[in-house]
C-alpha cells in the first residue's frame, strides 16, 4: 500500500503520539528529578512542568487509542485540542522571537515578583548574584535576603543583568524549539483529519464511515 493510505496514516499518527508520550514522560521525569535533587524548590514551577507533561501525555494517549481503533469521536477531540495547543504555542513562540530588551526586562520583573523567596535564593546562589535589577522597589529587600558567595566580597552584579545577557539567545532557542513542535502539532492535526476520513479496508464495505 502506498504511503498516504489507511495503514500508512495510522502508523504515522501512532508514531507521532508515541513521540508525544515520550516527551510528556521526559517532562515529568525532569521535574521530579529537579525536585528530588533540590535544584528547584518552588512547588509552582515543579507543578507547572508536571502539569504540562501530564497534559501532553493524556493528549497523546487519546490520539494513540483513537488511531489504533479508528475511533471517530476520540480523533475529533484529539485534533481539536491539538489545534488549540498549536495556536497557543505558535503565538508564544513568535512572541519569544520578536521580544526586544525592554520587553525582556518587563517580563523578568513580573516573573521575579511571582517567585517565592526560596526560589529567588536558589537562583541567586546558582548565578552568584543578588537581586533582579537595581531599578525596582524590591531590590533592597532581595539584597538583604541574598546568600550568594559574591555578597561576602561585596562585588555582586544583579541577576537581571546576567539573565538579560543570555535572554536574547535563550529566547531564540526557545522560540525555535516551540515553532518546531508547533509545526509537528499541525502535522498531527493534518494526519488525524486525513486518517479520520479514510475508510478502513478491513471494515464492512457497506458500513458508514
Amino acid at each position: 500500500m502506498v504511503c498516504g493510505g489507511f495503514t500508512c496514516s495510522k502508523n504515522a499518527l501512532c508514531s507521532l503520539n508515541v513521540v508525544y508520550m515520550l516527551v510528556g514522560l521526559l517532562l515529568i521525569g525532569v521535574a521530579a528529578w529537579g525536585k528530588g535533587f533540590g535544584l528547584v524548590s518552588s512547588i509552582h514551577i515543579i507543578g507547572g512542568v508536571i502539569a504540562v507533561g501530564v497534559f501532553l501525555l493524556l493528549i497523546a494517549i487519546v490520539g494513540l487509542i483513537g488511531a489504533i481503533h479508528h475511533h471517530q469521536v476520540m480523533l475529533f477531540f484529539y485534533m481539536v485540542i491539538l489545534f488549540i495547543v498549536f495556536l497557543f504555542q505558535f503565538g508564544v513562540s513568535c512572541s519569544c522571537l520578536a521580544m526586544n530588551r525592554g520587553q525582556q526586562e518587563v517580563l523578568l520583573n513580573s516573573a521575579w515578583g511571582m517567585l517565592e523567596n526560596d526560589t529567588k535564593t536558589d537562583l541567586e546562589s546558582q548565578l552568584n548574584c543578588c537581586g533582579l535589577l537595581n531599578i525596582t522597589t524590591q531590590f533592597e529587600q532581595d539584597l538583604q535576603n541574598c546568600h550568594a558567595v559574591c555578597k561576602k566580597t561585596g562585588n555582586c552584579s544583579t541577576c537581571g543583568e546576567k539573565m538579560l545577557n543570555h535572554a536574547t539567545e535563550a529566547l531564540k532557542i526557545l522560540g525555535g524549539v516551540g515553532l518546531f513542535f508547533s509545526f509537528s502539532e499541525i502535522l498531527g492535526v493534518w494526519l488525524a483529519v486525513r486518517y479520520r476520513n479514510q475508510k478502513d479496508p478491513r471494515a464492512n464495505p457497506s458500513a458508514f464511515l
